[in-house]
């Protein structure tokens, strides 16, 4: 009788356990499910805005170039410019952010961009085109870094892969939505005596001023203000993200600037460098290297979307495998070589269609890779030491913004061909894979790196 009595106690405990873990289940679910919709679509809007007022010139060139007289390595100069006062910013402006906040610094952020990028619509020659660049740099600084760091004071470890992957999905889409809009933009030619590019410069602009007065409203400072959120959920939230404070593999805390100069982090610093050198160095001169197969601005902006397809893809399921697997250094390292190898495909065809194929490959492992590199710094760091590494990371790599334009330019100027600075491109590539692979002492946040 004891004995079946013992049974059945341990039958109560084990259905009580089940049905814990079951309640605990639903409650992350729940909380996971409703942060994402409330905040991801959102934030991936700004971003998308962002990335389009930052990357329309490459549009904007299949006119405005001749218009204003400026030489592809001007261009490229002008274009890179973005980042080089951007970065000198980054660090600033993460500074700032975490005095006044998240939703105060990014609206900040947003207005001011906003109203520079449309003044880009105004440049006259290669020195008021420099100075605007400039100044949309100076204007857009730390915004990245900032919602980075936002997403990680919402979403734990196992699921914050997934939430940076759809924010990273803004980069492709601001070429693969953006593109065909601001080709025909250009259609608006001589309307009011502006040029196509002009009005195009003005009618993108305006998103941001827009969304600048909506995130004081859209996005909550933390989970214990959202008033979305049940109390339960807002619990698991914030007693789940305390818990992995306390789990990073770090014994002791590192402050902002220890966390800059970190070794680890100035080497991810510099793959970031050499990833964004390939993205920016491909995105700025895609359309001039398809319209020279002899299409007109329109279908050269539209071709030119292309290769983003394959980028939205690769960031998504690399993404969401890279959390599925709790692997890091492989999903960013592989990627990079299938990038690399696509760009050297892409410098040697003299074909269209495969050089569209080539540079699809080329977004789908540069883009697709980034979700798993974000999540490495807070895999070592906590606190306010991550939103330092994030800014130290974004700032270095930016200036791969400013070089892989630049370069792109002076290599057209002087062969007259676009091949070399896609070799250049490659090798940067296969630097940053070899880097990562260096990166042994860098931790999952359950043991070291597979």
């Amino acid at each position: 009788m004891q004995a079946l009595e013992q049974s059945k106690a341990r039958g109560e405990v084990r259905d009580c356990a089940s049905a814990t873990g079951c309640a605990d289940g639903f409650l992350e679910r729940r909380a996971i499910g409703r942060a994402t919709k409330r905040l991801v679509p959102f934030i991936l809007l700004c971003y998308f805005i962002a990335y389009l007022d930052r990357t329309n010139i490459g549009i904007a060139a299949l006119q405005m170039n001749k218009d204003i007289g400026i030489t592809a390595s001007q261009f490229g100069f002008g274009a890179g410019l973005f980042f080089l006062m951007y970065c000198s910013m980054e660090v600033p402006s993460n500074v700032l952010m975490t005095r006044f906040g998240v939703r105060r610094w990014v609206a900040r952020i947003m207005l001011t961009w906003g109203v520079v990028a449309a003044g880009m619509a105004f440049v006259k020659g290669a020195n008021s085109f420099y100075t605007m660049r400039a100044l949309l740099g100076l204007a857009e600084a730390g915004f990245f870094p900032a919602m980075l760091y936002y997403l990680t004071t919402w979403f734990p470890t196992a699921y914050r892969g997934r939430a940076i992957s759809y924010l990273q999905v803004a980069g492709p889409m601001s070429f693969l939505i953006g593109a065909p809009i601001s080709s025909a933009l250009l259609g608006f030619d001589g309307h009011l005596g502006l040029r196509g590019w002009q009005w195009m410069f003005i009618l993108e602009a305006v998103p941001a001023i827009l969304l600048a007065g909506l995130v004081l409203f859209m996005l909550p400072d933390d989970p214990k203000s959202a008033k979305w959120l049940s109390p339960d959920e807002k619990n698991w939230l914030t007693s789940k993200l305390a818990a992995e404070e306390k789990q990073r593999t770090d014994v002791r805390e590192y402050t902002v600037i220890e966390a800059m100069l970190e070794p680890r982090v100035l080497l991810l610093a510099l793959v970031h460098f050499n990833l964004v050198l390939s993205v920016y160095g491909v995105g700025f001169f895609l359309p001039q290297i398809v319209k020279g197969f002899g299409l007109d601005n329109f279908h050269a902006g539209l071709v030119s979307t292309i290769p983003y397809v394959a980028g939205c893809a690769g960031i998504i399921w690399l993404g969401r495998r890279s959390d599925a697997k709790k692997e890091r250094r492989m999903h960013t390292a592989v990627p990079l070589m299938v990038a690399a190898a696509a760009l050297i495909v892409a410098a040697t065809t003299q074909t269209l269609a495969v050089k569209m194929v080539a540079f699809s490959f080329v977004a789908f492992g540069a883009y697709g890779c980034v979700s798993a590199f974000w999540t490495l710094p807070s895999t070592f760091l906590s606190g306010a030491a991550v939103a330092g590494a994030i800014a130290i990371i974004n700032c270095i790599g930016a200036l791969g913004g400013f070089a892989g334009p630049w370069v792109m330019g002076l290599v057209k100027d002087a062969t007259g061909s676009f091949s070399g600075g896609l070799f250049f491109l490659a090798l940067m590539d296969v630097i940053a894979v070899a880097i990562i692979f260096s990166l042994s002492s860098l931790r999952e946040q359950h043991g070291h790196m597979a």
